[in-house]
């Protein structure tokens, strides 16, 4: 399983905000959504001989693990890149209850798989997320921007993952437009808990959130929903590994 980074943080965002975790971010993603906030972990990469912490390291379950149990919390959160997508996802979260920890997973809802977690925690791609089309290499830029909008919208497997598992729906605000995308959104599925609905303002600095919280906020209290800010950019600034 490739794995770019295994840190410590605290957990910034949705149902379990300022818990202590154990990230451990996947390579490899089939979205480019323009926002990324770790477009470092799109793709794989080849294992870097002189590393030890397991940074770009093509690594088994087991060696996972292992690493894991080093650091001693009780949650991991599993992210990306796209960790769904992964074959060994179903042995790593296997073995991770093995030893009893209790797990997130983030994920886009493109990939389903039988793993196990304590929360599924689903970002659904609105049309927002699909890259720019860009004059520099404009073929590449149209075939990019294509195979994303084929890509992120796969309202089966969401509803399939929110049957399954306690789950968390959050939804990356950038315009007022948004808000009538969401809203279409969520009539297309069963039993969706208003509470676990979280909207959450794209933006890389505190100035930003702040000045789109000003209308995300009365929507969210309007139709029961939880406003999102990103707080480990609060705590931390804009930096990787947090």
């Amino acid at each position: 399983m490739w794995i770019l980074e295994i840190y410590q943080s605290k957990q910034g965002e949705g149902l379990w905000t300022g818990k202590y975790s154990i990230f451990v971010r996947t390579l490899g993603c089939a979205l480019r959504c323009r926002y990324c906030d770790s477009p470092y972990a799109q793709q794989n990469r080849t294992e870097n001989e002189n590393d030890n912490e397991g940074i770009g390291a093509n690594l088994s379950a087991e060696e996972i693990v292992g690493r894991i149990l080093l650091l001693e919390l009780p949650h991991v959160v599993i992210t990306g890149g796209e960790p769904m997508q992964a074959p060994e996802i179903v042995e790593l979260t296997r073995l991770l209850k093995d030893f009893d920890y209790q797990i997130t997973i983030e994920t886009a809802g493109i990939f389903d798989a039988p793993v196990l977690c304590d929360l599924m925690s689903i970002s659904p791609k609105l049309s927002n997320s699909t890259p720019l089309k860009t004059t520099k290499s404009k073929s590449q830029s149209t075939s990019t921007s294509l195979n994303h909008e084929q890509n992120r919208f796969k309202p089966e497997v969401i509803q399939n993952l929110m049957f399954r598992y306690n789950y968390q729906l959050k939804f990356v605000v950038d315009t007022p437009n948004d808000l009538d995308e969401i809203e279409k959104y969520l009539n297309l599925f069963q039993g969706v808990v208003p509470e676990r609905v979280f909207l959450m303002p794209q933006a890389v600095d505190v100035n930003t959130m702040t000045e789109k919280a000003l209308w995300i906020v009365p929507f969210c209290e309007r139709h029961g929903y939880q406003y999102c800010p990103r707080m480990q950019i609060i705590w931390y600034g804009n930096k990787r590994r947090t």
